[in-house]
């Protein structure tokens, strides 16, 4: 039996993405394959995986990369967390289920460096919320 697939998608891959990838990985172990990817990827955000380290999770060896048409096309499940990506993903099979996080981009927060990283924070805590409670319920489907 094949594992389940979720793909995790942005913009840049390089901070909402790339921190539901690391819960995603951490949580699901091996019984989900995941991925994350953007629609223009732009490297993954020095300060996501600051803030991802804080709450245990490595992300530093994750890359940043373009969607591949063949893990879009596979996936079970695609999660898009900014609208760009809902907007412009591509269309998916009909048996791929499409979920949509519309999740404020910590990347474009202003002020102090602690202010900064106390978005990063806000938006990484709500990516863990919801990646538990989505495991959650696709374990119990």
């Amino acid at each position: 039996m094949r594992k389940k697939k979720i793909l995790f998608l942005c913009t840049g891959n390089s901070c909402r993405s790339q921190m539901a990838e690391g819960f995603a990985r951490a949580l699901a172990g091996e019984r989900w394959e995941v991925h994350s990817a953007g629609t223009s990827p732009a490297g993954v955000n020095p300060r996501a995986m600051q803030v991802m380290a804080e709450a245990g999770v490595d992300i530093s060896g994750h890359t940043s990369k373009a969607i591949d048409p063949e893990t879009l096309n596979t996936a079970d499940v695609v999660v898009t967390l900014c609208g760009d990506a809902r907007d412009t993903c591509p269309v998916t099979p009909p048996g791929v289920r499409r979920l949509h996080w519309p999740l404020e981009d910590p990347a474009r927060a202003t002020g102090t460096e602690e202010e900064i990283l106390n978005k990063f924070r806000q938006v990484r805590d709500e990516i863990r919320k919801r990646v538990e409670e989505l495991f959650a319920e696709l374990e119990g489907e």
